[in-house]
């Protein structure tokens, strides 16, 4: 990281902490030249950055100032009630009826689970692939499967290493996205019936998954900021033969929230007691605003019973379907299951995308992704407090690309769903993100793309149909 980049994050982690409040101003680039011992130039640098990522701005002859965005204090949501029993699963008509809308290119893509495809390297990475698929070797199609490509295990394994976290090559298997890699894990835990812990609000995906599989799910509520509710999960463990738990420890979709490290901490050994495994979905770990990547529960493992699953879908290579698993004493048996079903992943894809592991210079596309995202969300946080209500409530995540807002009782999010998709608008309402249909004053919404004028309009657009309401 360069010094400037270093200034400047140091500046925003002050922001992010309330330090620096929105509409304050910034150290002037004397004073800042001065206490950083940096020059005036590095400041400037490291201010233009900011200003690029949404968190300051410039007054003429005044100097920098925080960006007023959050100027008005937007509330957080509250923690959900949890729900008593398991339940059996059935969202699949509801999710596809969502799902049905975002096929539409003209319409506004704040609905959507994915972010912009000009966030990604993606004519670097076609040289890439260009180059496996010459220097590829046919034999090497049958010598793959099914635990996937060497080069792109060990580059996998490299960047598990260098956060903190040593990994036998071995456990890595390489799966066709990380929705495989979690179809996988579930089949090797659980047979039709059982009970997995999951979360409330949780990934439409989830629900999907568990309804194909028949399986029950039993809803964990989740804080906004700090994840599933521990207390509730250890009363759960305690009163229901749980098989198995699928958690998004960073990140969390569609809330965003992010277990904090001794929380992970304290999740893991609870597991442990009771000999629960956990299915660990940490596909947007690399999509951190901060300085320091979060660890993953998998770093308190000492069993073998966390079975980590990641993806380059999210921040890297969106189509190229290349996930994996870190399965500990699971993966023998989650690769036969492989072998059983899909064989292997895409063994060109496997070996472009260990070539630009390796040489495409991942980390300053990892860095520009964060900025990009994190003005992004500025952008849109800053249009919930011009448009909508003053009741709403909304998250303030430290990556990802989703916000969870929360309205009152009055709003029925399945109808806004549906007047907003009139009016081109698409968004996820919430009771797509839950076994038993709740959150149904609740929505989802992207903020993976480049804020333009549509986006404000459609903004505005939503706020006039909330007052409706």
């Amino acid at each position: 990281m360069k010094r400037y980049e270093k200034l400047a994050e140091e500046i925003a982690e002050l922001i992010r902490a309330g330090v620096l409040a929105p509409g304050q101003r910034v150290p002037s680039v004397r004073y800042a030249s001065r206490t950083y011992g940096v020059s005036p130039s590095t400041v400037f640098q490291a201010y233009y950055l900011l200003e690029r990522r949404g968190l300051i701005r410039a007054r003429a002859r005044s100097g920098y100032f925080v960006c007023d965005h959050v100027q008005r204090q937007l509330r957080e949501p509250e923690i959900g009630p949890r729900a008593s029993e398991s339940t059996e699963v059935d969202v699949s008509e509801l999710v596809f009826s969502v799902l049905n809308s975002l096929k539409d290119p003209d319409c506004v893509p704040l609905g959507s689970a994915f972010a912009s495809p000009e966030l990604f390297p993606l004519p670097r990475l076609a040289r890439s692939l260009a180059k496996a698929a010459r220097e590829m070797d046919p034999r090497t199609v049958v010598a793959y499967q099914p635990s996937g490509n060497p080069a792109l295990r060990r580059q996998i394994a490299l960047r598990y290493r260098v956060g903190g976290l040593p990994l036998a090559l071995e456990e890595l298997v390489i799966t066709n996205g990380a929705l495989e890699a979690l179809n996988l894990c579930l089949q090797a835990l659980t047979e039709p019936g059982d009970l997995v812990a999951i979360e409330a609000p949780a990934f439409y995906a989830t629900l999907q998954v568990l309804e194909r599989l028949k399986l029950k799910a039993v809803e964990i509520p989740v804080h906004p900021r700090e994840g599933i509710d521990l207390d509730v999960l250890a009363e759960t463990l305690a009163r229901h033969p749980v098989k198995a738990c699928w958690f998004m420890t960073n990140f969390q979709n569609p809330m965003g929230a992010s277990l904090p490290e001794q929380k992970k901490r304290e999740l893991v050994e609870l597991l442990h007691r009771h000999r629960v495994p956990l299915i660990e979905d940490d596909v947007y770990a690399e999509l951190y605003f901060g300085a320091q990547p979060p660890r993953p529960a998998k770093a308190f493992d000492s069993e073998g019973l966390v079975l980590h699953c990641g993806s380059f879908s999210k921040s890297l290579a969106p189509g190229y379907r290349i996930g994996w698993v870190a399965a500990g004493r699971y993966a023998q048996k989650i690769e036969r299951l492989k072998l059983m079903t899909t064989l292997s992943a895409s063994i060109p894809a496997q070996a472009a995308i260990a070539d630009y592991l390796q040489h495409g210079g991942y980390e300053r596309h990892l860095r520009k992704l964060r900025y990009a995202l994190e003005e992004q969300q500025g952008a849109l946080l800053a249009a919930v407090a011009r448009h909508f209500p003053a009741d709403t409530r909304v998250t303030r995540p430290a990556g990802g690309y989703f916000l969870w807002l929360e309205f009152p009782e009055r709003v029925d999010s399945l109808q806004l769903f549906r007047l907003a998709l009139a009016q081109g608008i698409s968004l996820a309402p919430g009771p797509i993100f839950s076994a038993t249909r709740r959150f149904g004053s609740c929505i989802r919404l992207n903020y993976g793309h480049p804020w333009d004028e549509r986006f404000e309009a459609a903004m505005a657009t939503l706020g006039r149909i909330l007052r409706s309401f």
